[in-house]
C-alpha cells in the first residue's frame, strides 16, 4: 500500500461508485428508491464510516498489517454489496 491517504481514496471511489450504481439501478427500473436499495445505500454509508474510522485509528501496534486489513476488508465489503446489487 502507497499511503494512508490513497486508502481513504480508495474507499471513497470503491463505495461511492456502488452508490452510485444503485441510484442507476433506481432510476432505470421504478424511478423511485426502493426499501432494498436505500437498505444497500445504508450498508454501504455504514461500511464506509467503520473502515475510515478504522483507518484513522492512532493507537496501532503494527500499521502495515493493519492497513492490508483495511484493504481486505474494503474488498469483501465491496463484494458484498455488489452481490446485493446484483439481487435486485
Amino acid at each position: 500500500m502507497a499511503s494512508v491517504r490513497n486508502l481513504k481514496k480508495d474507499i471513497n471511489y470503491v463505495l461511492g461508485d456502488i452508490i452510485e450504481a444503485v441510484y442507476l439501478y433506481e432510476m432505470t427500473t421504478t424511478g423511485k428508491p426502493t426499501a432494498a436499495s436505500d437498505a444497500v445505500i445504508d450498508e454501504a454509508i455504514t461500511s464506509f464510516d467503520a473502515l475510515i474510522s478504522r483507518v484513522n485509528q492512532r493507537n496501532v501496534d503494527d500499521k502495515k498489517s493493519h492497513f492490508r486489513q483495511i484493504n481486505k476488508d474494503l474488498e469483501a465489503a465491496a463484494n458484498q454489496l455488489v452481490e446485493k446489487i446484483n439481487a435486485l
